[in-house]
């Protein structure tokens, strides 16, 4: 199993109603849960791990990971609420207003933390990893695990969410340190790492201890890094709705991809072959290409692609 471990929240999406008044629907949402569900749909046995409310929007969550064949066993319940998102969307590319204080997701603390089991991968990422108590606990789950198991992660950064920047890039840098897989959009590398061209960031990152590092450029298409060299995979053109998920989407993509060709342990991610990288990338962008060609977090199942 992988276990995707992060955030869950319900995305509240602009709409207009019948009386053309402005509306917000909900629909579950979150980095790390939309990584699951494409994990789920692309046919990987994934489970989730997250601070999971008991109310309606929580249920909500729970019956919509269902749907994609994700486990939910792992994740901790409590009747905290759910977060909420609210999203804009300008020039097709969202923006959020983050309702988080108190709920079941940011409550989640080390004490929640599930017993070890047979993940042979774990997957961290998203605004979890930013705020207490739960960056925490992500953190320490992290570090538990990294010892013999197989850790990704995304940090998919919002500097706007960000209250203190020092203590966040501390916790990324350890993160980073226990990793196996890296991804980071060339924003998030600039944020993490400066100016200066990608290869020269990426190879910088993969001697904090990775051993594979992927960039992506948008619609440009996405590089992997290893200490082999670099490898590049073009984006597919798609007639883009909106972006939301598209990262997340890569994600799942990769780790399906590695999962498939029994890579997904400690030595295969360390010694992995190029055309492999390239299988890798290849399944992420293009997984990726088809939910950009569709309204919300929509990630596609196997046989969409």
């Amino acid at each position: 199993m992988i276990l995707c471990c992060g955030e869950s929240l319900i995305d509240m999406l602009p709409r207009t109603s019948s009386a053309g008044e402005p509306a917000f629907a909900p629909h579950a949402g979150g980095s790390v849960f939309n990584t699951a569900i494409a994990l789920g749909r692309l046919g990987r046995e994934v489970g989730f791990f997250s601070g999971l409310s008991d109310d309606l929007f929580g249920e909500m969550l729970v019956e919509t990971l269902a749907a994609s064949g994700v486990d939910t066993g792992p994740a901790h319940r409590s009747s905290r609420p759910t977060t909420l998102a609210f999203v804009k969307f300008v020039d097709g590319h969202a923006t959020y207003a983050f309702y988080d204080e108190n709920t079941a997701g940011r409550m989640l603390t080390a004490e929640d933390l599930p017993p070890r089991g047979a993940e042979k991968a774990l997957f961290f990422g998203g605004i979890s990893l930013v705020v207490e108590p739960c960056g925490t606990a992500y953190e320490t789950l992290a570090q538990r695990e990294s010892r013999d198991k197989v850790v990704m992660i995304d940090p998919n950064i919002r500097p706007s969410f960000i209250a203190e920047e020092a203590a966040y890039r501390a916790r990324i840098e350890r993160m980073l340190a226990a990793a196996d897989i890296v991804k980071l959009s060339d924003d998030d590398l600039h944020w993490l790492e400066g100016s200066g061209d990608l290869p020269a960031l990426a190879a910088g990152l993969l001697k904090k201890g990775p051993s594979l590092v992927c960039i992506t450029e948008g619609a440009k298409g996405a590089t992997g890094y290893t200490a082999s060299g670099a490898t590049f995979v073009p984006s597919r053109s798609v007639e883009v709705v909106d972006t939301v998920g598209a990262g997340d989407t890569f994600n799942a993509g990769v780790l399906a991809a590695l999962d498939e060709a029994g890579a997904l342990d400690k030595r295969g991610v360390r010694d992995l072959p190029e055309d492999l990288v390239r299988q890798a990338l290849d399944l992420g962008v293009r997984a990726a290409a088809v939910t950009v060609g569709r309204a919300g977090a929509n990630p596609p199942r196997r046989n969409e692609l």
